[in-house]
């Protein structure tokens, strides 16, 4: 491979700087990622060493959200990196969140304020996704935007 052919390393520059939005968006990706692999060695311990009702569902449900964890953990590195196909997983993690924010909100206990405290990290997960700065910065064009000059629409 020639000189030529190597893209330079300043290439990857050219896309201009990480908005702060982009990193608080991963940061909150990764956030939300470690914090299902600790709830999920949380359970695989608990279901170890401990005496759970059902020992067989303590370790399906910790290794279950160990593995959900990939999502959005993947999903923030893809952000830092500025990769446009990131945002569908971390909007998905995002979406996902909600209905079980809402589920913690109408228990009892500790599960109330962690349910606020994941609802409003989902929605502000959300907003700061879609926000056109992101967007533009991961190179995601909007619907009807495909590049192709706005006269041949109809040709």
């Amino acid at each position: 491979m020639s000189s030529e052919q190597t893209p330079a390393p300043e290439a990857a520059d050219d896309a201009g700087p990480r908005p702060g939005r982009l990193t608080a968006a991963a940061a909150l990706a990764a956030f939300e990622g470690a914090a299902l692999v600790v709830g999920g060695a949380w359970m695989l311990v608990g279901g170890l060493t401990g005496h759970p009702d059902d020992r067989t569902s303590a370790l399906t449900g910790g290794v279950t959200l160990i593995v959900l964890a990939l999502l959005p953990l993947l999903a923030a590195r893809g952000l830092l990196a500025m990769k446009g196909w990131s945002r569908g997983p971390a909007v998905i993690t995002q979406l996902m969140a909600l209905p079980v924010a809402y589920n913690m909100l109408r228990a009892d206990g500790l599960a109330v304020p962690a349910g606020v405290v994941l609802g409003a990290a989902a929605v502000t997960g959300l907003v700061l996704l879609v926000n056109p700065t992101t967007t533009l910065a991961l190179g995601i064009r909007g619907p009807g935007n495909s590049g192709r000059p706005s006269g041949d629409a109809g040709k």
